[in-house]
């Protein structure tokens, strides 16, 4: 920026978007004083480097706002959790299907865990009947992200929301 530009050759380019050529360094620096603005340089890997005529303290002002605007609309995605057992009965799988919808249509993921309990381990095959079928009725409304998995005495699936 300014006098810490130590290029031979700069192209300059106006405040306003115009293409003012190929000077020295102290000519382009001459041009912004004139106009009481900063040179700053943009593109340093370029031959001749570029460097625009700019007012310095309103181009921060500018980019700190937009990344304030640019956080604010971002969306958080959480990761909720729904626990199931292996023996769980019609009605207690529907109350949890409506819990992991309310949390899939709010934008959040969805991990759904059965903990397998001392002779449970030997009927694995059972407990994944059991997250199928409470995927089959959530599928409309959402989509595997990390398929059944058999995390130490957990049977893990993760499920993500559908794209609109």
């Amino acid at each position: 920026m300014n006098g810490e530009i130590r290029d031979r050759e700069i192209r300059v380019i106006s405040q306003d978007g115009e293409m003012l050529g190929v000077m020295t360094p102290r000519e382009a620096l001459l041009l912004a004083e004139e106009a009481d603005l900063d040179l700053v340089k943009i593109s340093p890997n370029a031959v001749p480097p570029v460097c625009k005529i700019m007012d310095w303290g309103k181009f921060k002002f500018e980019q700190a706002k937009k990344e304030k605007e640019n956080r604010r609309n971002q969306k958080v995605i959480e990761l909720k959790e729904v626990q199931l057992s292996m023996t769980i009965d019609v009605g207690d799988l529907n109350v949890k299907a409506k819990q992991a919808t309310r949390f899939l249509e709010a934008g959040n993921k969805v991990k759904v865990t059965i903990r397998l309990r001392g002779r449970q381990m030997a009927h694995a095959n059972l407990a994944r009947d059991v997250i199928n079928n409470f995927y089959e009725s959530l599928k409309d409304i959402c989509v595997v992200e990390k398929p059944i998995n058999m995390e130490g005495r957990n049977l893990i699936q993760i499920l993500a929301p559908k794209k609109q």
